[in-house]
């Protein structure tokens, strides 16, 4: 009995199935539709009773329903015009993914006869999905030794829309350190490499954020974007500074052992281990320093470490002198070339030469010491100074030895001392001279630059004779010219009387220079003119004199009248 009712089942079913597929062919009649994704609710699909050829009166009758292939309600009819619309917004992306076609089956089915129709919906794709890319923010670790030309690719963004919609161009946000480089691939889609072009400095930027932003071609575009943090990675490429250039401390000589000298801070700009700072001494500090001085290798505490003793022999002092002022006069003295284990030494700030430790005869009978003297200006200028010491036993030979030194500098000093006084002479010589040259052009001279001296008058007889006074003659000068002394006086001839001879037709006539010396009688006639001019111009140029002249005249008449009594 169970194997017949199990037959009989089996048989049921596939007699419905053989019905559904006589149905089938009799309404194999299909109808399509388009329509964009996320209509919203109660948009117009199409007149589906109409398409169909069925009469909108008779589908309640016909008992008319649909039914979808696919999961989802999303259309509907209405019983009462045939109309499909739609019933919820439909998303292409959700329904079809990055198929590029995406359409949802219905099946309407009607009895009376029992009939099967077709229905496809085709979903269109809209832009409503912007570019995503797969982290918000993307970080990038690059050493700063990174050499400029090298790439870093970039993972691209994603669009979930189809065609046109899903084609993307990226843009990356303005800086100086890097660039974008975006290539296609075989399969149309596109790839970004972050390019470096500029040498990186993690001292100066440690930290760029760049934004990497992806567009799309819909309409209206989307676009995504990424943040880009790019960390630079430290190399060891700055050595430890100081906070300042010079410790000065000063320590007591009775200061205990261990006690704290100073703490020395220094920075380093790089990071990590690179950051790490060990404090040494110096491999040329001497090692009577080491002994009395530790430092700590992490700290940069130093401490006293052994005896300090303040007394060592003082040799010499080497000063020297900046023209300069304020901190780029400020001299440091070193000993330059200096051995390890010298003995002597020089005070940094005093030049005082000093001894570091007592004499052995393995130092040799002389040292030889070259003194460098720096400012504190920039850049730093320097000079130096040699210094030779001569090793002695006994401080006698020490004395004996200044002495001579002082003994010898002794001539140098005198001659220094003369020739500053010579040179102060001269100088003092010149500027007088200069001082009286000014003073005389700057002077303003008379209009007569000479006085009149007491003229020479020389007075003529009628018989002949010559008689003058006993006096020099004198300059003429007349306004601004030049000074004469050879004005000649003359004096009307006169007849000589016959009795006077041939020695009275010679007349006695003084020169310039006071001597007398015989004219002839006719050059006594043609110098008379002369005398006339000689005392008009006496008048004119020394108007004073006049009454000089006059006296003068009287005695040459009382003269003539002697002679010819």
């Amino acid at each position: 009995m169970a194997l017949l009712r199990r037959d009989s089942l089996v048989t049921g079913q596939l007699l419905r199935l053989v019905l559904l597929h006589t149905a089938w062919e009799v309404g194999s009649g299909q109808v399509r539709y388009s329509l964009p994704e996320e209509s919203k609710h109660g948009t117009f699909v199409g007149r589906l009773a109409q398409d169909l050829g069925l009469e909108v009166s008779e589908l309640v009758s016909r008992m008319f329903r649909m039914v979808s292939k696919g999961r989802g309600d999303y259309f509907e009819v209405n019983l009462q015009s045939g109309v499909l619309f739609v019933n919820s917004p439909v998303d292409r992306e959700e329904v079809c993914g990055q198929s590029p076609l995406c359409a949802i089956d219905l099946e309407v089915i009607v009895d009376k006869p029992v009939r099967i129709f077709h229905v496809e919906v085709e979903i269109q794709d809209i832009n409503d999905n912007a570019p995503v890319f797969p982290v918000n923010e993307l970080n990038l670790f690059i050493s700063e030794s990174t050499l400029p030309g090298s790439r870093f690719p970039l993972e691209g963004a994603f669009d979930a829309d189809i065609g046109t919609n899903s084609l993307l161009t990226y843009k990356l946000s303005s800086n100086e350190f890097f660039t974008l480089d975006v290539q296609k691939k075989n399969d149309k889609s596109k790839s970004a490499d972050l390019v470096l072009r500029k040498a990186l400095d993690r001292e100066e930027i440690p930290l760029h954020n760049l934004l990497l932003t992806a567009t799309d071609r819909g309409k209206p575009e989307l676009t995504g974007t990424v943040q880009l943090v790019i960390t630079v990675l430290d190399v060891n490429d700055n050595a430890p500074v100081f906070g300042q250039s010079v410790y000065e401390v000063s320590v007591t000589e009775n200061t205990t052992v261990g006690e704290l000298v100073v703490k020395l801070n220094a920075t380093d700009l790089d990071e990590g281990i690179n950051k790490d700072i060990a404090y040494s001494f110096n491999i040329l500090i001497g090692p009577e320093v080491k002994d009395m001085f530790s430092i700590d290798s992490h700290t940069g505490e130093i401490r006293i470490k052994g005896e300090l003793d303040f007394e060592g022999h003082v040799v010499g002092k080497v000063r020297a002198v900046d023209a300069d002022s304020g901190y780029n006069a400020w001299l440091r003295y070193e000993v330059q070339e200096a051995r390890a284990a010298g003995p002597f030494r020089v005070g940094v700030y005093s030049g005082e030469i000093s001894t570091t430790r007592a004499l052995e005869e393995s130092d040799g009978p002389s040292q030889r010491l070259v003194i460098l003297v720096k400012d504190h200006g920039e850049p730093a200028l320097s000079a130096t100074a040699t210094v030779s010491l001569s090793l002695v036993e006994s401080p006698q030979a020490v004395k004996w030895d200044s002495r001579r030194r002082v003994g010898s500098e002794r001539p140098l000093v005198d001659m220094n001392v003369s020739l500053v006084i010579a040179i102060c002479s001269v100088s003092g010589l010149f500027v007088l001279v200069i001082v009286v040259y000014v003073g005389l052009r700057c002077h303003p001279g008379p209009e007569v630059m000479c006085g009149p001296g007491k003229a020479t008058v020389v007075c003529s007889s009628e018989v002949g004779s010559w008689s003058y006074s006993q006096r020099q003659s004198r300059n003429l000068c007349v306004g601004e010219g030049t000074a004469k002394n050879d004005l000649m006086v003359f004096s009307p001839n006169f007849t000589n009387s016959a009795d006077n001879g041939e020695e009275k037709q010679q007349e006695l006539t003084p020169n310039s220079s006071g001597q007398v010396f015989r004219r002839s009688a006719a050059q006594t006639e043609r110098d008379s003119l002369g005398s006339i001019l000689e005392k008009e111009k006496k008048q004119l140029l020394f108007p004073g004199s006049k009454s000089h002249v006059q006296e003068e005249e009287k005695h040459c008449m009382a003269l003539n009248s002697d002679n010819a009594q």
